[in-house]
């Protein structure tokens, strides 16, 4: 296919905008899938996706399409809407000319409908405005333009309408996509350049590695050079996505396509890193500027209960793989065993991985309390960041402690501006300045990490009868007053269950935790104590009564010291089983005590 025929794009929108359905009409009109093997979100290939009805990875895919008598080659990248995977957003936009800008006609323009139109625009994107689901009822179509156009600043008539439910429309999408994205602008004739925008590992073919060729081309049995690996390898084949892996003789300038390196060393496989040709000329190749290094905003211990120290690591290598916001680091606990502190960009995106490596890898996990990080400055000079409570060095020891703010959008109709403001008052957060949007309100808001992500975003959807929307980003370093507050099962400290919270909120957090923590451990034979402690004060106390059985059913009459003598010996085996059993504390309790 020659170059000027090709045209690389992404769909970008807030989540639950109609990205996968859209994606869906683009393979029937295409026919790039026979019509007996469609299914909905046929893009999003994870069970995980199906079942939350959110897209999770960003999946590329290759169409041809025929305008006006002439065939086109289209590499489509579907992309997720959630702000936990915005990462993915970024690292497709690397590797298109434009993108097409989903709007939902019901909701309109949403948080991260505009956090991924910056992130095209910095790119300096092609950008192409559609309205989806306009066959709603009820819809202001009108309102809904005029928000748009004023956004983009362009005319009301660039806008395209579209139903990606029943089709209406999505052929003007896909003519618009071919006359307003440019082809791709790389040098054929140049030495090889192909910037890797994505990865997994596969058992028989081995890292996978997802690339745009940006200069020259690449064909099966190529030895190439990864550069900011310094490894060379025999390239087994190359292919484009059909979705699924098609193998083709080469990948030429401007094409989206996969490399079976058949590397086992899978931290070799970079995403980011840039590909070529194994030449004496290597040092002559400048490397493409790949991706800016992702800052994990939550960290949770990941253990294995089954003290599988290696299979957890393989399994979390293999993920990292393909999920490349994942942030490792080796962690040992004299209680749980080896394990890895983990980073990750939100609760839904640690929430999502915990799940992908018990299906995928088929790992029973202990998953630490989830916190931020935090910079201790200390009294003897020097600073260390704090990413797990366990961490935190003595009071005595501590200048002063400084916890991550956020820079935070929120959209809401102006009728919710008050209980909106008042939610974002009692997360320590700050008005900085508001702007209109039509009837509704963008406020730019700044709050601290900590409070952010616990529940905000459900309490946001509660307050404002679910219209508002919110993306953020890192701001600043500020300092706080926090402290580690310690939980006690059956007199036993549980450092997976440690957090570190707020001076002024430690009584009410800690009771919380006690009490989640009494609604989740299952009950025992004997009597189990939950304590909260600061600083070796019990500051909140609750206790799961023991399962009991009625040994006194077996009389049927005599003197009631026989009675006694059995609830005594029943009692003696209590206590014993208090002093020796241990208490398993289920997986689901490390993430319930989050919940406010």
């Amino acid at each position: 296919m020659p170059q000027e025929s090709i045209r690389n794009f992404c769909i970008i929108a807030h989540i639950d905008a109609g990205k996968s359905t859209l994606a869906d009409r683009f393979l029937e009109l295409t026919k790039t899938v026979p019509e007996e093997k469609m299914k909905p979100q046929y893009l999003d290939q994870m069970s995980l996706e199906r079942e939350r009805g959110i897209t999770i990875k960003l999946q590329p895919v290759t169409m041809n399409y025929t305008l006006n008598a002439k065939p086109y080659t289209l590499n489509l990248i579907d992309t997720p809407g959630h702000v936990d995977f915005s990462y993915e957003v970024s690292r497709s936009l690397a590797a298109v000319e434009g993108v097409v800008l989903l709007v939902d006609a019901g909701q309109g323009i949403q948080a991260q409908t505009l956090s991924n139109l910056y992130l095209a625009q910095e790119q300096n994107l092609a950008i192409i405005p559609v309205i989806n689901k306009i066959d709603l009822p009820n819809v202001d179509l009108a309102k809904r333009k005029k928000e748009l156009a004023d956004l983009l600043k362009i005319n009301q008539e660039e806008i395209i309408l579209t139903s990606a439910k029943n089709g209406q429309g999505v052929n003007q999408v896909l003519e618009s996509v071919v006359k307003k994205i440019p082809a791709p602008k790389g040098k054929a004739g140049a030495p090889l350049r192909a910037l890797i925008f994505d990865s997994f590992f596969d058992e028989y073919q081995g890292a996978i590695a997802y690339v745009r060729i940006v200069d020259g081309r690449l064909m099966s049995e190529d030895k190439i050079q990864l550069i900011a690996a310094t490894k060379t390898i025999k390239v087994q084949n190359v292919g484009i996505f059909g979705p699924e892996l098609k193998p083709t003789p080469e990948l030429a300038t401007g094409q989206i396509g996969y490399i079976a390196t058949g590397m086992k060393d899978i931290e070799s496989c970079r995403v980011g890193d840039t590909i070529t040709i194994f030449s004496d000329q290597l040092a002559m190749i400048k490397p493409l500027s790949g991706y800016q290094e992702v800052k994990p905003m939550v960290f949770a211990g990941l253990y294995s209960q089954d003290g599988a120290g290696e299979k957890l690591r393989n399994g979390l290598m293999k993920l990292k793989l393909n999920d490349a916001s994942l942030a490792l680091e080796p962690e040992y606990s004299p209680v749980l065993g080896s394990g890895f502190r983990a980073g990750f960009l939100g609760l839904l995106h640690l929430d999502i991985v915990s799940q992908r490596l018990k299906r995928e890898y088929n790992l029973n996990l202990t998953i630490t309390v989830p916190s931020v990080a935090y910079k201790v400055i200390l009294k003897e000079g020097g600073e260390i960041m704090v990413k797990s409570p366990q961490d935190l060095p003595d009071p005595t020891k501590i200048e002063a402690i400084w916890e991550p703010w956020m820079k935070v959008d929120i959209i809401t109709p102006d009728t919710y501006m008050g209980s909106v403001m008042e939610l974002v008052k009692k997360r320590k957060g700050r008005l900085k300045s508001s702007e209109y949007l039509g009837k509704r309100l963008i406020l730019h808001i700044e709050m601290p990490l900590a409070l952010l992500l616990i529940d905000f975003y459900d309490k946001l959807k509660s307050v404002s009868s679910g219209y508002a929307s919110m993306s953020y980003d890192f701001c600043d370093w500020r300092p706080t007053r926090v402290i580690k507050l310690d939980i006690l099962v059956a007199g036993e400290l549980v450092p997976a269950l440690s957090s570190i919270v707020y001076e002024d909120s430690v009584y009410p957090r800690a009771r919380q935790m006690a009490v989640k923590l009494k609604q989740t451990i299952p009950r025992q034979l004997f009597e189990v104590k939950i304590q909260a402690s600061v600083g070796g004060k019990i500051v909140a106390a609750e206790r799961i009564p023991p399962m009991r059985k009625d040994v006194t059913a077996k009389l049927y009459g005599g003197d009631v010291t026989r009675k006694m003598k059995l609830l005594k010996k029943q009692k003696k085996g209590k206590k014993k089983m208090r002093d020796r059993g241990k208490v398993r504390i289920p997986p689901e309790a490390y993430l319930a005590v989050l919940k406010r």
